[in-house]
Parts: structure tokens; sequence; C-alpha cells
């Protein structure tokens, strides 16, 4: 008993703790609350703290005998209610929470907190072993015949074994340690683990074993310990399991590491299964970069843009339109047999207005509308692209109906078939791209509820399987608007501005007059002329906005920013205003020339030193006498420097360069020249070629027609500046001096032009005007 109990004086009291039933616990609670009968009988008292046999330790069963009363009792049972509390456990409106959701699963958690063990077991080290110096170990140990044996580890660290019964638990550094201390430390008699006194290990290191032995030689002849009594010493060689553990640890952690990233992308949970690109409906693979990247838009989104606020391209408004009515009433075509349309492309010059659509889409469907670029389909992985596909027209599904906007499709579009940038060979991420896109567009698993629409600057690149039947239905074009879509368009975009006209017709006919001075100009070149017309009457201090601005915007637009700073010698001046004279005067007396509007020799743009403005006319035919007639136009400048000065500079650079792309487009495309014949060689793709399709001679052939052409146009142009040689010379001295002459200048100095005008704004107001009114009164009878 006497032994019994010793071991269980050093009994931790964690067991006692851990053996306690928290029902006994309610009941020592409950017992010290007033009102309440407690048992005066010690054994009652006694056996009510007995803990449970699942929660004693082994070999301590006998120390607590089972209880005589109550041991028929469950230990399960909660303790009896409090007096005067209801048996019945209150009803509570949350519903209990599941805990298999909140605790994360089993096998996770083993692995976190064996990996925290095996971390915590290298970084700590040996918590037994006191790391001491040599002066330590001789003043506190070795002199007081405390050790037993000393291990050489390595050849590097001396391991201190003590003898039995004579370690104390004072540490070297404790002055009780040292001979010299009053103090005389008791020993310790805790057994330890290996069956001797103490549980501490002393190491030091010995820097070699030649000093270390001649340091304990010395030390023990000191203390006068004989031969046979000296403190033997062994070598050992051990392996230090955490140095090894240690220096593999990066290599088992990347190990370790990309088998779990394995683990994890083929059972989808980094974001899909198949590995890197994940699967349909998947979280996009490692990391999510199979993850769509589309942005949804719903009811709930702010989009601001309407259908009335797209303008110029009222056929293509109408196509689109039609795709909604599609999804928002499918009834009305399923009843007549009508199948929806899978898709339809955008496509047109840029700043026409195709994103533009697209938004008014998202602001007007009462279906979802996810809209994403075709850049964003393309990564450096290998099969990030069809992942992206797979994962778009999943949320897409899970929508339906929907609509899905593809911006710049030609990124993953291209025909298949040209072997790739290097000639072929390997895989080709965007064919690959794009041969999932077809599958999910037309394939099995398709869905006629889900509607794809696309836009793109290249339709003639893109790939035949594309564009046909069943995946792009449509084909609609959004081209630069003509006269009447920028006289809608201008309307729309000056109605933000603060305008000095106030009357509905007013502002109508100001459109109209900027709509004939913008002709070829886009949408998105109409929102900017209006822009900068509001910026330059700000910078101006104008209260309002006004045709002086508008004009100048449109000046910035064409010709660029005023270079006020650049000075021009006067020779310089001279030489463009006499330049830009000869444009003007030769334009004036060609007939098929386009009407001139103003002529200014201020600099503008990077290069520009002086440009004349024309009004051409809209036209879709253009004949030989017409194209003759802009490339004598064109040379005029050039002639006028000829007859004046004797001699030509380098300002003529963008003339000749538009007269040569005229003079070869009669030759090589529109077969005006009768030595070529009705012959063209377009090529419609843009691309450089490698290979002409046509032979050298014919080449050579070309280049002489093409120089004739332009020679022709050359001497023409130069005798008409010869017979009006005085004209030239009034506009050019009234250009110095007052920098900017318009066409009321112009018909004060050579009087009216011998021709009739028939510009883009004329024929507007006289074959258009009448369109309006029955428009009017068509929309006056629905009212009435």
């Amino acid at each position: 008993m006497l032994r019994g109990g010793r071991s269980l004086r050093s009994l931790p009291m964690g067991f006692f703790a851990l053996g306690t039933r928290k029902e006994d616990k309610d009941s020592k609670a409950q017992d010290a609350t007033p009102g309440s009968s407690s048992s005066s009988n010690p054994k009652d008292r006694r056996s009510s703290t007995r803990p449970s046999p699942a929660f004693l330790p082994k070999g301590f069963e006998s120390f607590f005998p089972p209880s005589k009363q109550g041991s028929s009792s469950s230990s399960s049972s909660p303790p009896p209610p409090p007096k005067g509390s209801s048996s019945s456990p209150k009803s509570s409106s949350t519903p209990p929470k599941d805990s298999s959701e909140s605790t994360p699963p089993t096998s996770n958690l083993l692995y976190i907190l064996f990996a925290v063990w095996v971390i915590q077991q290298i970084m700590s080290g040996d918590p037994n072993a006191k790391e001491i110096s040599w002066q330590e170990f001789r003043s506190t140990l070795l002199n007081r015949g405390l050790v037993e044996r000393v291990d050489v580890v390595n050849k590097s660290r001396a391991r201190v074994r003590l003898r039995a019964h004579q370690y104390t638990q004072s540490s070297p550094e404790t002055p009780s340690s040292y001979p010299d201390s009053d103090s005389q430390p008791a020993p310790d008699t805790t057994p330890s683990p290996s069956g001797r006194a103490g549980s501490v290990t002393y190491v030091f290191n010995i820097g070699s074993v030649d000093t270390f032995e001649r340091q304990m030689k010395e030390a023990q002849d000191e203390l006068g310990i004989p031969t046979t009594e000296r403190v033997p010493i062994r070598y050992l060689e051990e392996i230090n399991w955490r140095s090894t553990l240690l220096s593999f640890a990066p290599t088992l952690l990347l190990i370790g590491g990309s088998f779990w990233l394995y683990r994890r992308a083929s059972q989808g949970g980094l974001g899909g299964s198949g590995g890197l690109g994940g699967s349909s409906g998947s979280g996009g693979g490692i990391f999510g970069v199979g993850r769509s990247r589309a942005k949804l838009y719903n009811e709930e989104t702010a989009v601001k843009v309407r259908f009335r606020d797209v303008a110029g391209m009222d056929e293509a408004k109408q196509e689109i339109m039609e795709f909604v009515r599609f999804l928002r009433e499918p009834g009305h075509f399923e009843r007549l047999g009508a199948k929806i349309p899978k898709g339809a492309i955008l496509s047109g010059p840029p700043g026409t207005g195709k994103t533009l659509l697209a938004k008014a889409t998202a602001g007007e469907a009462s279906v979802p509308f996810f809209s994403v670029s075709g850049s964003e389909f393309l990564e450096m992985f290998v099969g990030v692209g069809p992942s992206r596909v797979r994962d778009l027209f999943a949320n897409a599904k899970k929508h339906a109906p929907c609509i899905i906007f593809v911006d710049e499709i030609d990124a993953i579009g291209k025909a298949r078939g040209s072997g790739g940038a290097y000639g072929g060979g390997g895989n080709d991420e965007r064919e690959s791209t794009l041969n999932q896109l077809l599958v999910e567009m037309d394939g099995f698993g398709s869905d006629a509820r889900v509607i794809v629409l696309a836009g793109t600057n290249r339709p003639d690149v893109l790939d035949p399987a594309l564009l046909r039947p069943g995946r792009f239905d449509r084909h609609i074009t959004v081209d630069r608007p003509d006269i009447g879509g920028r006289v809608a368009i201008f309307l729309v975009h000056m109605k933000p501005l603060t305008l000095a006209l106030k009357d509905e017709k007013e502002i109508r006919e100001l459109a109209r007059r900027l709509a004939a001075l913008t002709p070829g100009f886009s949408g998105a070149d109409i929102h900017n002329v209006c822009n900068e017309a509001a910026l330059i009457a700000a910078r101006q201090e104008a209260n309002d906005v006004r045709i002086i601005h508008f004009e100048s915007a449109i000046e910035r637009v064409i010709a660029g920013l005023e270079k006020k700073s650049r000075v021009l010698s006067p020779d310089e001046k001279r030489t463009v205003a006499y330049h830009e004279a000869g444009h003007a005067v030769a334009g004036w007396f060609l007939e098929h020339a386009d009407p001139l509007l103003k002529v200014s020799i201020i600099p503008r743009g990077p290069a520009a030193l002086g440009y004349a403005q024309y009004v051409p006319r809209e036209q879709f035919l253009h004949s030989t006498h017409q194209i003759n007639d802009r490339m004598c136009m064109t040379l005029g400048g050039r002639a006028s420097e000829d007859i004046f000065f004797g001699i030509i500079t380098t300002g003529a650079q963008d003339d000749l360069r538009k007269v040569t792309k005229l003079a070869y487009a009669q030759v090589q495309t529109y077969g005006m020249n009768d030595a070529i014949g009705n012959l063209s060689f377009e090529d419609s793709s843009g691309e450089a070629r490698f290979q002409k399709p046509y032979s050298e001679e014919t080449a050579q052939l070309m280049d002489r027609e093409v120089r004739t052409i332009v020679k022709d146009a050359y001497d023409r142009v130069r005798e008409l500046l010869q017979a009006h040689k005085a004209d030239v010379e009034k506009v050019a001295e009234l250009l110095l001096e007052k920098e900017v002459l318009g066409r009321e200048d112009m018909v004060r100095l050579v009087g009216e032009r011998p021709f009739k005008d028939k510009n883009t704004y004329v024929d507007y107001l006289e074959g258009d005007a009448d369109k309006e009114p029955q428009s009017d009164k068509k929309d006056e009878e629905k009212k009435d």
C-alpha cells in the first residue's frame, strides 16, 4: 500500500480531471445551491466523486471500488432538473446545427495533426537534453564525482551519463550546484524511464577528440582520481534523425505537395476533374485557371445602356431585338414551327457599335447575359481554353434561357489547318478551344435555349464550321453609318450637352450639318467629336456648346491637335501656303472633285503643316473620271510647288502615297486598265502574300501602267494650275495673311465654281427630306 500510495501521489492531476464526469460536476453545483439537499455521509460524498471506469488509467482500478449505491444508474443519465424547472426541454425556433457541416473530415484532421506533431518534433529537439559548457561540466559534475560515463557522439559532442541516485535537480547555473556553495542539494529520487535516477541529459561540444581527452586527463589529474577509477569515455556513431529529416524536408514537401495537388485535381477538389483543365461545370482546375472569366448580367445588374441609346444601325438593332423576343416569347415562334437561331455574328469596322449593341441587349433582355472576350480563353497552360469554354456553357445552361456574347471571337475562331505561326506541329491551344466551342454550340449536348452572339472585325478569317447554319445562323454587318445614321447618332450624343440651340428643329438642323461634315465617321468617332466640342467649350470658358466648337472638334479629330507652338520659317510657311492653294484651286476647277470646305496652313498633328478639308459625296460606285479627278486634286500641291518655286519638297509624301494606292487599285483591283484588262488580283485577307497570283511579266506591266496613270494625272493638274496661276497666287497670299480660308473666301477670290456642288448634305436635304414627314405621319396615326 505504501508503494501504491507513492505511485498515486506521483500520478498527474490531469488523470483526476479526465476521470471526473460532467454529471458529477453538475451534481456538485446543485449541492452548492441554496435549498438543495446534500448528503452528510462521507461515503456517499466519496462515491459521488468516483470517476467513470472508462476514464481510469490502467492499473488504478483497485483504488476506485465500485459504488454500492446507485450502481445500477446509468452514467450517461442527466442530472435531475432544478426545483421548479420543467422536465421537458425548451423549444427553440433555431434548428439544431449539423455538426458534420462545421466539423472538417476526420482524415484531413488527422493529417493536419500528424504534420503538426512531426514539425514540432523536428524543430523542438530533445526536451531532456541541456546544453552546458566544458567549465560547467568540470566544476558542477566532474568535480563532485557525479559522472559515471561520457559518450562522445560523432566525434563532436559529449553526452554525460550521471551516477545513479547522485543527480540533483539543480541546474549547473544555480549557485547550489558549485562546490564552494554552502547549500547541499537534495538528491532526486524520481525514477527515470531508463530506470536510473534523473531524466535530464547534459551535452556539450568538445571541439576535437584529442583536445577533449587532454582536458579530461588534466582535470582528473588535478582531482587526484586514480587511473582505475577515472571516468570512462565511449565513442559512438549515431544518426541524428532530426537533421536527416530536415535535410529531406524540402524534397518531401515538394513530392507531397505535388501528390496532393494531383489528387485534389483528379477528384475535382480544386475545381474540376480531368486534371488541369477541369470538366464542364467544374471549379476551373488547379487554382481556378480553367474557370470561365465571363461576367453575368441580369435584371439585378445595373446596365444603363438601352436600345434607345443605339442609333444609326436600325437593321442590326432589329435583328438583335428579335433574338431577345425569341427568348421572352418562345411560344409564339414554336407554335408556327420556327426554331430559335443558335447565334449571330456582328461584324464590321472598329467603333461601329457592335459592343454597344451587346450592352443594350444585356440592359434590355430579361434573361441572364454572359459577356466574355475571346482572348480570355487563351492562357499559357494547355487545356485551359477548352476548360473555360466548357465552364462557360455549363453556367449558361444552369441559367437558361440566356445569351452569351463573345467579343473579338477571331482570337479563337480563326480558320483551322493553317499550321499555326510556325508551320504546324504540336498542340494548338487555339484550335482545341475552337473545337470545344463548336461542340458546345451544336453538338450532342447543345442546348437550344442558349443563344451565342459574337463580335469581330475580321469575319473573313473565321473558320467555316463556325459560320455555318446551326451555330451562327445569322451574319449581321454593322457598317459605318450613312448620313441619316450619323444624324441619329449626333442627336443621341448631343442630349447630355448644354447646347446654345434650344429649339428641336434647330438642333436637328445642326445634327444634319455635322453629319454632312463627317463622312465615313463611325459611332465612336461621332461620340469623340461631341466630347471634344464640350471640352473645347469648357477650355474657352463658354456657357454652352456652339457650332464653332463642333467644327473645331471635327478638325481636331481629322487633322489632329493644333501645333501653334510649331514655328515655321518664312520660306517654309510660304511653301506650305502655295502647296495648299494648289490643292484648293485644282479641286475648285475639277468637275468630279469633292467640294472644298476649308483650307488652312496651321500645323496640326505630328506631321501635317497644312490641310484642305472637303465635303465628299457619299456614294458606293466610282467611275474612272472620278478617280482620275481625285488623283489630280491630290497632286495639285506638288504641281504648285514646281510651278512657283521650281523645286519640290517632302511635303507631298502623304499625297504621293494616296495617289499610288489609287493607281494600283485601278490596275490590280478594279480592272480599269486596258493593258491588264478585266482582271482583279485583290487579296481580301489583308495578310502579306509570299507568292503573287500573277507572273513577273504581269507585275512589270502593272508597274509601267501605274507610272503612266500617275504621270498623266500630274501633267493634267500642272497644266490646269498653269492656266489659273493668278488664282493660286491670290489664294496663297491670303492664306499667308489669314492662315485659314473658308468657302466664302474662295468664292470672293476666284469666283463661283463652274460646276454645281452636289454633296452629301444637299442630297440628304433633297432626297431624304420626304422620309421624315412620312414617319411622323405614321406616328401620329398610331397616336390617334
